[in-house]
């Protein structure tokens, strides 16, 4: 089989020569069968401040062929877009639109109210609607607070070496007399 390049518009349907569209019959063949068997809907989704949408392009189905079902946060669509295989009186030839059945799930934050969830079935699209939980998205202001103004507590010694709260021997003299010496080098 050989390598054919695919232009657009009505070049793709007229072949050049008998053998390329011989090539061509047998692997649209192939792959029509291939899409016949997958579905794989078209899906846009944003989020809003009120909550969250889903489009899904679902042509050629009754709002029957479609299940919504949402579970732990999980919003799953699925069904199936059947070929019609009754019509007697026709031979295809090309099949590119996709048949079989489809299954999509989207994870949701725990700010949803599955309850308020709607679906509405309009011209191929499916609209799904996801509010958030008001509650739950409420902004709150956290207040920094300053912490308490006690000074660590530090013992002197005879040498000038401290401690601190917690037992750490530091000493002040020696860190100066070594900051010295590095200057001086």
């Amino acid at each position: 089989m050989a390598i054919q390049r695919f232009g657009s518009g009505f070049d793709d349907m007229m072949p050049q020569t008998f053998s390329s569209m011989l090539d061509r019959f047998f692997n649209d063949s192939v792959n029509s069968r291939e899409r016949l068997n997958s579905f794989s809907p078209q899906v846009d989704t944003c989020e809003t401040e009120k909550g969250y949408e889903v489009e899904m392009a679902l042509p050629g189905l009754k709002k029957e062929d479609i299940h919504l079902d949402y579970q732990q946060g999980r919003l799953t669509i699925s069904g199936e877009r059947r070929f019609n295989k009754e019509q007697k009186d026709k031979r295809y030839h090309l099949v590119e639109s996709q048949y079989g059945s489809f299954s999509r799930s989207f994870q949701f934050p725990d700010t949803v109210r599955p309850e308020n969830i709607e679906a509405v079935f309009e011209n191929g699209i499916l609209h799904v609607r996801v509010p958030k939980d008001e509650q739950k998205t409420a902004r709150h202001r956290i207040e920094v607070r300053e912490g308490s103004n006690q000074p660590i507590q530090i013992e002197q010694n005879a040498d000038n070496q401290g401690a601190d709260a917690k037992g750490n021997t530091s000493s002040r003299k020696k860190q100066a007399s070594m900051a010295t010496e590095n200057g001086n080098k």
